[in-house]
């Protein structure tokens, strides 16, 4: 499958510098986790970051640009979920359920491929030593970048989880035809605000959706852009093709602020996406956003920081897997 990245002006150029340099700047000087570190791993694996870059980089050139979103994806549904622990990496087995098959995940979330491999490389420069947890963090963010969205600090230092739950991902991951007070409630549950709620939902600035989720919006809501929706329906008849996708916005293989301004012309894919500008409490910071892609970006990184502090298990907590689909035997 063929690629391609957008090819940047001298301003924009510009603009990407001096957005890396601000976005920076806060990250190091926000509060972090006393547990986690950005030096956690210098002695110990110096070479971690490069190793997952690279793995990064590799498989979206080989595969698509998708996976920059898929992985992104991956690190949020884990850490919504009893915090960043790597549980939702753990494969289903004849005595385990895991996580991969609750219902906001089914047929959905992919990518895990992709830890598997960048987890084998570090394994072997620096064995027994990062977490998948700590690797799904740091590919979150690589892909981010990878694909012209901001860079942030990663605190490092999780460990992996020994279990998963299927029922709580079933009760904690947002659904795509949440209202808006059900997405403030959620993020909250998780000590996330709703202008993170918000930031954190320009990830579907990237990446596609299956039909089944959208399939209402298209036919049923009024709030819609009718151009908009009779190009999805195309795709996505009244029933049957459920499986079928469609991009959440034109410009889904770079990370840009173009989501918030499908969401100003009524163009959001998802009921939960067209909630955050639809008259209530986030249409100014929706429009804000629309119109200061840096603003965006700035609280983009800091929301993913915030949540990539999640309940992380540290210490003697947990476990180092040497494989991210198991518990070590």
């Amino acid at each position: 499958m063929s690629y391609s990245f957008k090819l940047l002006g001298r301003f924009d150029i510009i603009f990407v510098v001096i957005v890396a340099s601000q976005v920076l700047i806060i990250m190091s000087s926000s509060t972090i986790n006393a547990q986690l570190s950005r030096s956690f791993y210098a002695s110990t694996c110096p070479l971690l970051v490069p190793i997952v870059r690279g793995g990064m980089r590799q498989a979206i050139r080989n595969n698509e640009p998708r996976m920059a979103a898929s992985i992104l994806r991956l690190f949020f549904h884990d850490c919504f979920v009893n915090g960043c622990d790597g549980s939702i990496l753990l494969d289903d087995t004849a005595t385990f359920t895991g996580e991969q098959n609750a219902f906001p995940n089914r047929n959905s979330v992919r990518g895990m491929e992709v830890i598997d491999d960048i987890k084998a490389r570090v394994e072997r420069v620096c064995s027994n030593t990062v977490s998948c947890a700590d690797i799904l963090a740091l590919a979150a963010r690589e892909g981010v970048v990878l694909l012209g969205g901001p860079s942030w600090v990663v605190p490092l230092g999780r460990r992996d989880s020994t279990t998963a739950s299927q029922s709580d991902a079933n009760r904690d991951l947002p659904g795509p035809r949440s209202d808006l007070a059900t997405l403030i409630s959620q993020f909250g549950n998780k000590n996330l605000s709703a202008t993170d709620m918000t930031a954190l939902s320009g990830a579907h600035t990237l990446g596609l959706s299956q039909c089944v989720n959208f399939r209402s919006r298209i036919y049923n809501e009024t709030n819609i852009d009718s151009a908009f929706a009779a190009t999805r329906q195309a795709n996505c008849p009244f029933s049957g093709g459920d499986t079928n996708l469609a991009p959440f916005d034109g410009s889904q293989n770079s990370f840009d602020n173009n989501y918030f301004r499908q969401l100003v012309n009524k163009r959001g894919l998802l009921h939960s996406d067209q909630e955050l500008f639809n008259g209530k409490s986030q249409d100014s910071l929706v429009f804000a956003y629309s119109r200061r892609p840096f603003a965006f970006f700035r609280d983009f990184a800091s929301a993913m920081v915030k949540m990539g502090n999640l309940s992380p298990l540290t210490g003697t907590n947990g476990q180092i897997r040497k494989s991210c689909g198991v518990v070590n035997s």
